[in-house]
């Protein structure tokens, strides 16, 4: 059997862990810290990771954190997450695009939709990414999927001026 795992940093006893858990934010740092206090109190390992919640090899790594880091190796790390799929860059441009509007002949649209514009992320950009993403992209750009109705590009103004100052209006 090996030898138990010694808690090297001396600079705080078991009842200022236990404060230092008290002021904490993050209850997996407080369990953490009451673990090693109860530990420097001469509790067993056994019997301190049976309270904390955790096994008795977790308790020794978070032991071995603790030597390295002290109080502040006890905070859980969290990942930073996916990358940006698509640079600044190529943002800026998906916004010109989205601002400029699709031209009908190329395009086929009058209007760009979220799933339009993922087409078209897919062919300039070459990613792929689902539909929500997009709306994400616009909201994040400071625009909306909302867009103006289109219109008929052979619609005639002066029949429908005209046709407003005929209707009843109530």
């Amino acid at each position: 059997m090996s030898a138990a795992v010694q808690i090297t940093r001396t600079e705080h006893d078991a009842g200022a862990l236990r404060g230092l858990a008290a002021k904490s934010r993050d209850a997996a740092q407080s369990r953490r810290l009451l673990a090693i206090a109860m530990v420097l109190e001469g509790a067993s390992r056994l019997d301190a990771a049976r309270q904390a919640g955790m096994d008795r090899q977790t308790l020794r790594d978070w032991v071995h954190r603790y030597n390295e880091h002290g109080p502040d190796g006890l905070v859980s790390q969290h990942s930073p997450g996916p990358s940006t799929k698509l640079s600044a860059e190529q943002m800026n441009r998906l916004r010109e695009l989205v601002i400029a509007g699709p031209d009908p002949a190329i395009h086929q649209v009058v209007r760009w939709r979220c799933i339009d514009l993922r087409e078209e992320v897919r062919v300039q950009f070459s990613v792929t990414v689902a539909e929500r993403t997009i709306g994400k992209w616009l909201r994040a750009l400071g625009l909306t999927r909302l867009q103006p109705r289109p219109y008929h590009p052979k619609r005639d103004l002066a029949a429908q001026e005209a046709f407003k100052k005929t209707s009843l209006t109530c």
